[in-house]
């Protein structure tokens, strides 16, 4: 247990934090769902309509820290050749 007062204050600042990065990796998670999930319908304009929101998804919590933005990167380059090859 924290003995300082810093310390104190450092884990009730880290259990607010963990609680935004859960939320920020959720909308993550549910973005990148909701694609795969239209891609399974072969719905190609559906998915081009959505790809930018998508994008933008990624690139904000890339931009956090959440995810690297390699990695957002790579998934939006993966999902935009499953869209093309529909």
């Amino acid at each position: 247990m924290a003995n300082t007062k810093s310390a104190i204050k450092r884990i009730r600042r880290i259990t607010r934090q963990t609680i935004v990065n859960k939320s920020r990796k959720s909308r993550f998670r549910n973005a990148i769902k909701k694609m795969n999930s239209i891609i399974e319908e072969k719905n190609k304009k559906d998915a081009l309509a959505f790809l930018p929101k998508l994008n933008s998804e990624l690139m904000k919590i890339a931009k956090t820290g959440i995810i690297k933005k390699q990695n957002a990167s790579r998934n939006i380059s993966r999902i935009t050749k499953k869209i093309n090859s529909l």
